[in-house]
C-alpha cells in the first residue's frame, strides 16, 4: 500500500504483536487469573486497533455504507452495531493517541471508543482524554468524557443535547420467535432521565404492595411498572419521582456551573429552567449533620431526601455503577445487628451486587482505594480487615444541589427541608 493510511495500517500491524499462549487456567491461583484477564484485555486492545484499521481503509475506498455493510456480512453484527463500529473506526484514524494506546494494549478497547465517539460530537482534548482514560474505570471514564464535551462546547453541551434529541427514536414489534411484544426506545439525556425517575418510583410502590415471599425479579417489575404508567396513568405524578440536578457555585461570578444529574451526566444549565415547568423545584444543601440524613431506628427505608444525597455522593451502584434509579440502599451495619437508617450507614447497590455479591458471597462495604469519600465493595479474602466500611462514607457537606420533583407533605420529615428564609 502506497497511500498514508495503508502505511500507517501496515505500521500497526507490525508494532502490534499478539501472541497469547493457551494455558489450563484451573492450575493458576486467584492471582494468575486476574493476571490472565489483564493479558486478554491488553489483547482485546491490540485486536480492537487492527479491526479499526481494517474498517477504515474499507470506508477509504468504498465508502462507509460498504464498510458497514461489510462488518454486518462478515462479523454477523446488527446494522447498528456495524454503523457505530465504521463510525468509531473512521474518528480512531485521527486519534493517534487513542491508536497509540489501543496498539500498546494500555488503553482498553471501550474507552478508545467513548473517545472516539466524542470526537465526532466535540473538538474534544485528546491528550486530557486518554491519560484520564489510563485511571479511570469505564463508568467514571464516561462521566469524564460527557463533561468534557460539554465543557468543549461553546454553548455548554446545548446543541449537543439537541443533536440527541434529533437521534430520538422507538420501535414497538412483536417477535416472532417468542411472540413477546417488545418496546425499544433511545432518548435524549434528560428526557431518558425523566422517564427513570418516574419508572423508578413506581417500581418502588409496586415493590411496597408486594407478597415479600412471591416477589418479581426487578426486570419483571420493571415491565410492570412501565406497563403501569402506560396504561393505568395517575392523575398526578407517581409519589417519590424526583430529579437531582448538581451544580457547583461559582463563587467569584455568584452563579451556578457544571451543573449534571447525579449520576454525573452534564445537563445544559438553560435546562433546569425547562424541567422546572412541570416539576417543583427545591433547592436542598445535603449535610449529613443535619437530622433529615440521620433516622437512627425510627424506620428501615430510606427517605427520598436520603436517596437524593445517595444519589450524589455515590452516583450509582458502588459495585458495578448501575444508575441510581436501579439501585436499592443497604445498611453498612446491618440493620438486623441495629445499624441505624442514616446517611453515613447506608450505601447505593443494585440488585445484583446487594443480593449476590454482599449476601450471598459476602462482600463487604468499604472506602474507595483511589477515590477519597467514596465506598465501594470489596471482595472477600483470607486474613482480610472486617471492618465494617462506616468511616468511608463522606461526611461533608455535599455541593449545591437542586431536586426537581413532587415534594412530601410540609413537615414531612422524610422529604427535602425548605431552604432558610
Amino acid at each position: 500500500m502506497e497511500n498514508g493510511s495503508g502505511s500507517r495500517t501496515q505500521h500497526r500491524a507490525r508494532d502490534a504483536v499478539l501472541h497469547v499462549e493457551t494455558v489450563d487456567v484451573s492450575t493458576l491461583s486467584d492471582a494468575g487469573l486476574r493476571a490472565r484477564l489483564g493479558e486478554m484485555g491488553r489483547a482485546e486492545s491490540c485486536l480492537a486497533v487492527m479491526k479499526a484499521d481494517v474498517l477504515c481503509e474499507l470506508a477509504r475506498r468504498r465508502g462507509n455504507a460498504n464498510a458497514e455493510h461489510t462488518a454486518k456480512e462478515t462479523l454477523s453484527l446488527s446494522g447498528r452495531a456495524a454503523r457505530g463500529d465504521v463510525k468509531a473506526a473512521v474518528a480512531l484514524g485521527e486519534l493517534d493517541l487513542t491508536r497509540d494506546g489501543l496498539a500498546s494494549g494500555a488503553l482498553p478497547a471501550g474507552h478508545a471508543r467513548l473517545i472516539a465517539r466524542a470526537a465526532a460530537d466535540a473538538p474534544i482534548d485528546e491528550a486530557f482524554l486518554t491519560e484520564r482514560a489510563r485511571h479511570e474505570g469505564y463508568d467514571e471514564f464516561r462521566r469524564t468524557v460527557a463533561r468534557h464535551v460539554a465543557d468543549v462546547s461553546r454553548d455548554d453541551g446545548a446543541s449537543l443535547l439537541e443533536q440527541q434529541r434529533q437521534q430520538r427514536s422507538a420501535r414497538v414489534f412483536t417477535n416472532r420467535d417468542s411472540g413477546m411484544v417488545v418496546i425499544n426506545g433511545q432518548f435524549d439525556p434528560v428526557t431518558g432521565a425523566r422517564l427513570a425517575s418516574a419508572i423508578a418510583a413506581t417500581e418502588r410502590r409496586l415493590y411496597r404492595d408486594e407478597d415479600a415471599n412471591c416477589r418479581p425479579t426487578p426486570a419483571q417489575r420493571t415491565a410492570d411498572a412501565i406497563a403501569k404508567l402506560i396504561c393505568e396513568p395517575d392523575t398526578s405524578r407517581p409519589s417519590g419521582t424526583s430529579l437531582v440536578v448538581v451544580a457547583d457555585y461559582d463563587m467569584v461570578n455568584h452563579q451556578l456551573a457544571n451543573t449534571r444529574f447525579a449520576d454525573g451526566t452534564p445537563i445544559p444549565i438553560g435546562e433546569i429552567a425547562r424541567i422546572a415547568v412541570d416539576a417543583g423545584v427545591l433547592p436542598t444543601i445535603f449535610n449529613d449533620a443535619t437530622g433529615d440524613l440521620r433516622m437512627g431506628r425510627s424506620r428501615r427505608s430510606a427517605t427520598e431526601l436520603q436517596r437524593c444525597a445517595l444519589a450524589l455522593r455515590d452516583q450509582g451502584c458502588i459495585g458495578c455503577g448501575t444508575h441510581p434509579d436501579h439501585c436499592r440502599y443497604h445498611h453498612i451495619d446491618h440493620w438486623q445487628h441495629g445499624g441505624p437508617t442514616d446517611y453515613a450507614n447506608l450505601a447505593s447497590v443494585c440488585h445484583h451486587c446487594h443480593h449476590d455479591k454482599i449476601h450471598e458471597q459476602g462482600f463487604t462495604v468499604g472506602p474507595h482505594p483511589t477515590r477519597p469519600g467514596r465506598l465501594t465493595l470489596h471482595a472477600p479474602a483470607p486474613a482480610a480487615d472486617s471492618t465494617d466500611g462506616a468511616d468511608g462514607t463522606d461526611n461533608e457537606a455535599s455541593p449545591r444541589a437542586v431536586s426537581t420533583g413532587t415534594a412530601d407533605r410540609p413537615g414531612d420529615r422524610a422529604g427535602p427541608r425548605a431552604p432558610p428564609d
